[in-house]
């Protein structure tokens, strides 16, 4: 029942859509509605709403990630494997969300804030940002969507050999929900380029 209940609260607050919130707060939901993709996340509400908006944005996208799994840690142990489905459920909310017809964004401020949420076991997270580090200044990988899907295939197959089993699975769970919501997306399918970031 418990495990239920967090799974719940994951979903329900990974539902909140804070571009939307945010873009409403500061009169400019509007733009937010224009853009391409029709992504309601962290990138999108800095590109078309401004920098205040995508602040707002980026920090509740954090805080609903991390906080149903920080709340779950504190009362069981890391390696029960309810913990994976804990880990899923706010990205599976923010990709779709009850709250907005199941049309959702793509999750990966969401993902960052729980795998944040594990902290201090800090090996998901810091794979993960070095991942997408590599792939937008070392090596340059175009278009977005598909760098953004490379990157969770890449760290879910590191985490995969070096991670906890319940983390292991979660971000498993994690990868096919964004990859899903990835292909569900509007926006165009260019071909894929990978190109070292000093060849133009």
């Amino acid at each position: 029942m418990k495990t239920i209940l967090f799974v719940l609260l994951g979903y329900c607050s990974g539902s909140v859509l804070f571009a939307d919130l945010a873009g409403s707060l500061f009169g400019k939901k509007e733009l937010l509605q224009k853009s391409e993709d029709k992504n309601p996340g962290t990138v999108n509400a800095f590109r078309y709403c401004g920098f205040w908006c995508g602040i707002v944005t980026l920090l509740g996208d954090l805080a609903k990630g991390m906080v149903p799994v920080r709340l779950y840690i504190q009362q069981a142990p890391q390696e029960d494997w309810a913990l994976a489905l804990i880990l899923a459920a706010p990205v599976l909310g923010h990709a779709f969300p009850l709250f907005r017809r199941f049309q959702g964004g793509k999750g990966v401020a969401v993902t960052f804030g729980v795998l944040l949420g594990l902290c201090p076991y800090a090996l998901p997270v810091t794979v993960f940002a070095a991942i997408f580090i590599v792939l937008s200044t070392v090596l340059r990988v175009e278009p977005t969507f598909q760098r953004t899907a490379l990157a969770y295939l890449l760290t879910a197959a590191i985490l995969g050999l070096k991670a906890e089993p319940a983390v292991r699975v979660g971000f498993l769970a994690i990868t096919a929900v964004v990859c899903l919501r990835l292909h569900m997306s509007p926006e165009p399918r260019e071909r894929l380029e990978i190109k070292p970031i000093w060849i133009r």
